[in-house]
């Protein structure tokens, strides 16, 4: 397998990047505010991530929209997805807007020659800091129905949709970021409440990835979820019937620290379920990992052409795409009015 999905550092390559793109167990690339400064230099740095990795490999960012949106300059301003709701008037209007944002992000990236933004966010919005507006609802049937919009937009773009943050981030305090959270709430409340969205959207085959949270169900195990081979084999995948790719969140994260060195956890996590591990903002740990992986570096070509993008659904250069400029009008207007 190919499970490492690493980042860089900057808006070129180093050499020691152009190196290690090309190691039998490198998947991707995630791409952070760091490695924009403008679109040229964004499309040059994506063309020599793939020129260096020598195979076919992911590309991928969080942008969300709101404030998890890592290019700005010379892209579509994106509206948080919790103000989709709560700023428009209707139902209706705000399933029209998450479609039309979600084409318009999936485009203006694939233009760019990205194939994914980790999204959407499926967490019910709760008591969680990290989370808070990042969720289209605090109800989880509305959750359910956006989400389904902004999955068709992403589609309609050409793009894959990974749901996160299975089972559920949004009423945990906490941020797994820098902090292990620990949710005590009943199994039958997590089923009921916060899985909902992620089973419906299973059950439409909607959803390509999973991203499994960074946090303890301590009523249903002892593991943060995406170390656990409860919620990603029993629950996940035979319960749910999941059967695309599991995409760990990223593994330096605080959440992650207690399974044990980055090497031990992207063996955790790898043997609870993931087939892709995020290795991120910690380069010579990620190394640790690269050198010392014990599995059998094989083809994951299956899993990631499913997630690389559909460009034969775009039309290039956007400026020359309807879709695209009436779903930009749209998320503009709305902006301009709120």
């Amino acid at each position: 397998m190919r499970p490492i999905i690493l980042d860089v550092a900057g808006y070129q390559l180093t050499a020691e990047e152009q190196e290690y793109l090309a190691h039998p167990f490198v998947a991707g690339v995630i791409l952070f505010t760091r490695n924009f400064d403008n679109v040229v230099q964004l499309k040059e740095l994506v063309q020599q991530i793939r020129f260096y990795a020598k195979q076919p490999i992911i590309v991928g960012v969080d942008h969300e929209g709101g404030r998890v949106q890592r290019f700005r300059e010379g892209f579509t301003h994106l509206p948080a997805c919790g103000d989709l709701l709560s700023k428009t008037n209707s139902l209706q209007e705000t399933l029209s807007l998450a479609k039309a944002s979600a084409f318009v992000m999936a485009s203006e990236l694939i233009a760019c020659d990205i194939d994914l933004s980790f999204a959407p966010v499926l967490d019910i919005n709760g008591i969680s800091d990290v989370i808070r507006e990042r969720a289209f609802s605090d109800d989880k049937k509305q959750v359910t129905e956006i989400a389904s919009a902004y999955i068709d937009g992403m589609k309609l773009a050409g793009m894959a949709s990974t749901g996160k943050h299975f089972p559920g981030h949004g009423s945990v305090k906490a941020d797994s970021h820098i902090a292990l959270p620990v949710d005590s709430r009943s199994k039958q409340t997590i089923f009921e409440q916060d899985m909902l969205p992620f089973k419906k959207l299973i059950a439409a085959q909607q959803l390509d990835a999973i991203m499994p949270s960074h946090v303890v169900y301590s009523e249903c195990d002892d593991l943060p979820c995406g170390f656990s081979d409860y919620w990603l084999q029993q629950v996940l995948k035979k319960q749910l019937g999941f059967k695309g790719a599991v995409i760990s969140d990223d593994i330096s994260m605080h959440g992650a620290s207690f399974v044990g060195d980055h090497l031990s956890r992207a063996e955790g996590a790898l043997s609870a379920g993931c087939d892709f591990i995020l290795a991120c903002n910690d380069a010579a740990a990620a190394m640790t990992i690269l050198d010392g992986l014990s599995v059998k570096p094989t083809e994951s070509l299956t899993l990631i052409n499913a997630l690389s993008a559909n460009k034969e659904k775009q039309v290039m250069p956007l400026i020359e795409n309807k879709l695209w400029q009436q779903a930009k009008q749209s998320i503009d207007q709305f902006n301009e009015k709120y």
